[in-house]
């Protein structure tokens, strides 16, 4: 994935999805959600295409311990 970490919270923001993105040196992002299967999905889905301005090459999920994240922030 090649864009922000504020896209990518604001779409969470809207979403009401909880956890965390990190734009990498590489230019790739890692997000770490929590929410319902629905919300969760309506992430995903958009990461696949990301912002208009937005170059996605690959996305790939995995699933982790839930932590209880109470807000989405940008690490």
């Amino acid at each position: 994935m090649f864009f922000t970490g504020q896209s990518t919270k604001n779409k969470a923001l809207e979403l009401d999805v909880k956890g965390w993105v990190c734009n990498e040196p590489d230019g790739s992002v890692l997000i770490e959600a929590e929410g319902s299967k629905e919300k969760i999905i309506g992430l995903f889905d958009w990461c696949k295409k990301g912002p208009s301005q937005a170059k996605v090459v690959d996305v790939k999920k995995k699933e982790v311990i839930v932590k209880n994240h109470d807000s989405f922030i940008i690490i």
